[in-house]
């Protein structure tokens, strides 16, 4: 039994790394395509070294989210392979660049994390959710809401409620983070001192979106420890933003120190869907700089606040921002890496 998964970027590699274990530990044997989506180091490798995840079989080094330049050679790796399935996670590039080669070469494929929807049709992470789902074989859903919403779309393939396999992660290796890391040492901050912030779509690394999330995190009057993404601090320096004092910004954090952060931090900022999951999995009460999200049960729980670019917005959503007396388990137990094994040795026995 053989399956080919299909990685690109930060939250696929976390999510692949609970879930390689589990796919071994079931004695399924898998094959790993790294796109190149995301080739910075501290955004790629360090993933790789710190979750003990299994050397790729095949680096497209693609250096790129173009659809063209990958889907070629995720076809190549299928057709060397010859798996039984294609494994695709979440809602990027690489997803629908591995949804489509699987497709193209006629072989089965599953998409973990299906069902997830924000309305928002501006988001191209959303047409590549409903494109990728409609395309798949078997449906690893994180919730009911989510299969309900596939069921609702008429959608075709087969539905499996596992959780999340992110939260696999997180809960395992959040305490691991907090009792290893010295990044708060290293930062010169105190558990609850401080506002962890992420900003790296499309959508708010260009003008004026950008300068307006920034005068937000400006506006807040605690020390801010912005993680930069790449494509974010290019933008910074690109248009010549000064950020204010208050706002400090630092390179790409691997998964263990970023989780030290994170999960002390009195807030999260963010407009990553993967770091809302995790702050509430985490505690934190998180803001998100966008006007929808797909992880629609924080914000209706009011662990997570939506202020899209409006910096006032952002400002006193952060000065506010707690978490809810009541935070019941959203999104699985921590044991969706091994339903998702398990399903997969009953689909592919049949």
């Amino acid at each position: 039994m053989r399956v080919l998964s299909v990685v690109g970027n930060r939250p696929q590699f976390i999510k692949s790394g609970p879930l390689s274990v589990a796919l071994r530990e079931a004695g399924i044997d898998e094959a790993v395509v790294h796109t190149g989506q995301h080739y910075d180091p501290e955004l790629s490798q360090v993933f790789f070294d710190e979750l003990g995840l299994a050397e790729p079989a095949y680096r497209l080094d693609a250096r790129s989210r173009d659809l063209d330049l990958m889907q070629p050679g995720i076809a190549h790796a299928i057709e060397s392979e010859r798996p039984d399935l294609v494994l695709v996670f979440g809602d990027t590039n690489s997803t629908l660049a591995g949804a489509r080669a699987a497709v193209e070469v006629g072989t089965a494929l599953a998409h973990v994390e299906a069902g997830m929807r924000s309305g928002d049709w501006s988001m191209p992470e959303e047409h590549t959710r409903v494109e990728v789902d409609r395309l798949a074989d078997v449906l690893f859903c994180p919730d009911e809401r989510s299969a309900g919403i596939l069921r609702d779309e008429g959608v075709g393939g087969r539905t499996e409620i596992v959780g999340d396999v992110m939260a696999d992660a997180c809960f395992r290796l959040g305490p691991i983070a907090r009792e290893r890391s010295n990044v708060l040492g290293r930062l010169g901050v105190a558990p609850g001192g401080y506002v962890a912030a992420t900003i790296h779509r499309d959508a708010n690394v260009v003008q004026p979106r950008l300068g307006r999330i920034l005068s937000g995190l400006a506006l807040v009057g605690e020390p801010v420890l912005l993680a930069a993404h790449p494509r974010t601090s290019a933008a910074i320096e690109r248009d010549g933003i000064e950020l204010a004092q208050n706002v400090r910004m630092i390179e790409p954090l691997g998964y263990l120190d970023f989780a030290a952060l994170a999960s002390q931090a009195r807030v999260i900022v963010t407009d990553s869907g993967g770091v809302q999951k995790e702050a509430y999995w985490y505690g934190v009460p998180c803001v998100t700089a966008r006007p929808s999200t797909e992880w629609v049960d924080t914000v209706e729980l009011g662990a997570n606040v939506l202020v899209d670019d409006d910096p006032e917005r952002l400002a006193e959503a952060t000065r506010v921002a707690q978490m809810p007396a009541e935070r019941p388990p959203l999104y699985g137990d921590g044991e969706a890496s091994a339903r998702v094994a398990r399903a997969l040795c009953s689909l592919l026995a049949a």
